[in-house]
Parts: structure tokens; sequence; C-alpha cells
């Protein structure tokens, strides 16, 4: 598994919240929901997002905007219109004067809006990301990303908002799937375009410290050192280490180390996993082992974080 992979296997969506919002001029959505990572796929017509305090981003059909963090944001027919609808925490809509409009709204299984044949249709999905590999995905992108139909290369919005409305069994994981594919097209293909990628995916496409990154990533309970990952990759010693440190910022093993850690610390909010079966997972040889490293790198033992983290 390689660097990227590792990253997008993190976030999945279980039950995932999904909805098609469509709406007829003039509209405008001030979203201060608060969700982690939340994707807005236009399906039909043309929207602006503006998020708060920076430039506003256009939108068109088959775009895909990814919003990261808890920031408030706006997505509008027009910057200058003002909000019509106000997206509070729990994807709860209002009017600007805290009026509740789900009900009103309501069109249908999944679909929310002003009319169901309205000029613009978006499909939004919202990512609870939690856990120490989907915070690691979060810190890797801008605050917006935007995907151009022609960069995304994929049916997968057409898909989504086909099956969006259908009522069958297993649909709501039929649903999640959809959502997640669409976030893993989105985020490959805004790492292989944008200008601003971040040094995880410089380092991944690198020919020597992508394929380090990969063996670590594919196995990382094996007893590595640099001799034998510069081995693996046809340099020396040195050149890994000096070449891994320039583009992943940190050395192979402290690296190793910290993705280790990152490994048990989602395990660890499993209920059935203990710390003894979690060490074994990620390369270390006793619960002991584990627990020394996790408290020296992360303050608090094992068993304190599980606690901590509702496990």
């Amino acid at each position: 598994m390689d660097a990227l992979s590792s990253l997008l296997d993190g976030p999945r969506a279980r039950g995932a919240f999904l909805l098609r919002v469509v709406l007829d001029r003039p509209w405008s959505l001030l979203v201060r929901d608060r969700s982690p990572l939340t994707l807005i796929a236009l399906a039909r017509g043309s929207a602006w997002l503006v998020p708060d305090g920076a430039d506003a981003v256009p939108l068109c059909a088959g775009d895909v905007a990814l919003v990261r963090g808890g920031n408030p944001y706006t997505v509008a027919d027009d910057p200058a219109t003002p909000p019509t609808v106000i997206i509070e925490h729990g994807q709860r809509g209002t009017t600007p004067r805290g009026e509740p409009l789900c009900e009103e709204f309501s069109l249908g299984p999944r679909t929310w809006g002003t009319a169901v044949t309205a000029s613009t249709t978006m499909l939004v999905g919202a990512y609870p990301v939690g856990g120490e590999i989907g915070s690691r995905l979060l810190s890797a992108l801008p605050e917006v990303a935007v995907v151009g139909r022609g960069e995304l290369e994929s049916p997968l919005v057409g898909l989504l908002d086909a099956e969006i409305e259908r009522e069958q069994p297993g649909q709501d994981v039929v649903l999640d799937r959809l959502l997640d594919l669409l976030l893993v097209t989105a985020v490959r293909a805004w790492s292989a375009h944008s200008q601003a990628v971040g040094s995880w995916y410089r380092a991944h496409t690198d020919p020597v410290v992508g394929e380090a990154l990969r063996l670590l990533h594919d196995d990382p309970a094996y007893p590595w050192t640099v001799k034998e990952l510069a081995e693996r990759t046809g340099v020396s010693r040195a050149a890994l280490a000096r070449r891994f440190s320039g583009l992943v910022g940190e050395s192979p093993m402290a690296y190793l180390t910290e993705w280790r850690l990152a490994l048990a610390a989602d395990l660890l909010r499993e209920p059935d996993s203990t710390v003894e079966s979690v060490a074994r997972k990620v390369g270390y040889g006793s619960a002991f082992a584990l627990s020394a490293a996790f408290k020296r790198v992360r303050g608090v033992s094992p068993r304190r974080y599980r606690e901590a983290s509702g496990g």
C-alpha cells in the first residue's frame, strides 16, 4: 500500500450524512456545521464557494469541492447573494431568523431544497472523520480543494446523483461506498494536479522515498532498519536518510515510529482490542514496549488513551 492509499484508507463512510440539495435562484447557504470534512459535488448548474475571509471559488457542473475543518463558509448562486439558509451543527437548516426549514424544504428521500426540478443540484456528504489516520488526511488537505470535472475524469458524480434517492435494501451501504469512492478519486485527482500538494505527496512520487514509504506502509510490524530499507530501494544508507528526511521532514525510523503509533491509536479505539494484540500488529514485541513508546510520544498510556477516546 502506498502512502496516499494509507492516508485515504482512514475515512470510511458508515451511514454518513448525504443529501441532494436542489435550489432555484437566488440562494445562498451559510454553512457552520463544523463537520471535519465535507464533500460538495455539483451535479447540475453552477455555484460559488466562499470560504470565510477568503476569495470566492467558482464551481461548475461535475466539479467536486472538499472543505476541511470547522470554519464557516458560504455556497451560493452568486457571492453577493445574502444568506437565505443557515446550516447549523448536525446539518440542521434554518432561515436567517432561526426558523427551521427541514420539513418545508424536504422533497423526498435524501433530497432537500426549493423544487425537484431546480436549476442547481448539489450532492453534499459530511464525514465525521475520526482517528489518527483520518487526521493525517485532513492535515494534508488545504481548507478548500476544488477538483474540476476534467481533472476528475470519473462518472461517480452522475452515478451518486442517480442512486441517492433510491430506497432499496442495503441502499445506505451503496451510498456510503459511492461517497468513499468519490472522496478517494477527488483527493487523488487534486494531488495529481494541484501545485499546492504537501510534502507527503512529493515524497510518495519520489522513486526512492516513495518505495521506502510503500515498504513501511505495507508491513509496519516488520523490524525495519535504515540499512534494509536502503538495500530494498537500491541506494546507500546515507543517501536514503538524506533524501527521506529532505522530502518527509524526518528520518525513516522516526516516521516508522509515528506511523506505528498512529495505527496503534486507531486500533485501540476498537472495542475488542487489547494493548498486547495491538502491539503485535504494529511491530512492538510486547504491550510494555508499545506502552513505553506510546507514552513517550503521546504523553499518555495506551489504556488511558483508549478510555479517553471511548474505545
